[in-house]
């Protein structure tokens, strides 16, 4: 597992070692590395002070092997506590190590020692195999890049083996959801089931501060004119009922995930929500909630920066919904057909809307109006949310 600092980029640019491993290990906790890995272990570069502050005990010790480079220097503290680190369960690798004497003492203790078929030669690579495989270690084969230094290297017993003949590096993207996000994400998926489950929802509230004082003051407005202060959590979600819990979930996380970004993002997905809920209204035809979702769902993927796919994915929504998002709807599906026709009139293609609406009976006017009155309303929801 390598650090690049782009897609594009299939080169290390030169950035800071330790940073560099702290991203690589960031991305590995983002990602999954159950995901990434598939049971395998991942070589993960690592530098005395990363060591020394004991990093690695982010990862289990059967998911990592720790790999040294080239460049340490092996005093006896940096020794001892490589061995201190093996004790804990972890595997050591020497990377590119070519007999070096001042690595020899790293190489007594290593579990794998990796030899570049490109800086030695043959007889070198063979002499470094007799040497340290006796002693059990693992010997790995790296930059094997054709079959014929594959076949020499299995050969000759080398165990492990890395390099373009095999594969080349794919480079992978983590972005990481901040504990804000994932909260959130997980409120939404609650709420896609048939029955909420009250006391998670009073644990997921409760991890927030911004959500528990939303709720609160929901609860406490003028819309209910209760004459006691509610200042329980636990109150406040039995007082509001399944149908206003599940719609205040949906605008106090959808605000939460918009903190950080414009907030014309936030007002386009509210303006989306309430226009699809309004047009299923006008045609009689689908769950208003479910067209809710749809239209706030929509610029998910903006607002949690991940792919549309990955974010409906955290979100677990219908399949209905996440086709017609998507673009994999069957074209018969009301969602699928409701999601063009406000693409359509975003757009000013005038001609679509009203082939579309015309099988519904709504003329070009009342769909205009629903816009109208969604835009107020989802700036009215942005002041508040503000206030």
């Amino acid at each position: 597992m390598l650090f690049r600092s782009d897609i594009l980029s299939n080169g290390f640019d030169g950035t800071e070692a330790a940073v560099a491993t702290m991203q690589v290990l960031s991305n590995l906790l983002a990602i999954g590395a159950k995901q990434l890995l598939g049971g395998k272990k991942a070589f993960v570069n690592f530098d005395h002070r990363l060591l020394r502050q004991n990093m690695h005990l982010a990862f289990p010790a059967d998911s990592i092997v720790i790999e040294l480079l080239e460049t340490i220097v092996p005093t006896c503290d940096f020794l001892s506590l490589c061995r201190s680190i093996q004790q804990q369960g972890y595997s050591l690798a020497l990377d590119d190590f070519t007999g070096q004497p001042e690595l020899a003492p790293v190489a007594e203790i290593a579990n794998v020692i990796k030899v570049d078929m490109r800086l030695s030669s043959r007889e070198e690579q063979e002499r470094l195999l007799q040497t340290y495989k006796p002693r059990g270690i693992h010997m790995l084969a790296e930059k094997v890049e054709t079959y014929n230094e594959f076949e020499w290297a299995r050969r000759m017993g080398y165990d492990l083996f890395q390099g373009y003949f095999f594969a080349r590096p794919a480079v992978v993207q983590g972005r990481q959801i901040s504990v804000v996000n994932a909260t959130c994400l997980q409120l939404l998926r609650e709420m896609q089931k048939a029955d909420l489950d009250y006391r998670l929802l009073r644990e997921l509230i409760r991890k927030d501060t911004s959500l528990t004082y939303q709720l609160l003051r929901y609860v406490n407005s003028a819309l209910f004119a209760r004459r006691e202060k509610i200042l329980s959590i636990t109150r406040a979600l039995g007082l509001l009922g399944e149908e206003r819990i599940r719609r205040w979930v949906s605008l106090a996380t959808l605000t939460a995930l918009g903190t950080n970004k414009p907030s014309e993002l936030v007002k386009l997905s509210l303006v989306r929500a309430h226009f699809c809920e309004k047009l299923a209204q006008l045609t009689g035809i689908g769950s208003p909630n479910d067209a809710f979702l749809l239209g706030m769902f929509s610029l998910l993927d903006a607002l949690i920066d991940q792919s549309l796919d990955e974010a409906l994915r955290s979100v677990e929504l219908g399949e209905e919904i996440a086709g017609a998002l998507l673009g994999i709807g069957r074209e018969e599906d009301f969602l699928t057909r409701l999601y063009r026709l406000i693409g359509s009139f975003e757009q000013g293609n005038w001609d679509q809307v009203e082939r579309l609406s015309r099988g519904w009976g709504i003329s070009t006017a009342a769909i205009g109006q629903a816009y109208i009155d969604s835009a107020g309303w989802a700036e009215q929801v942005v002041h508040e949310a503000r206030a």
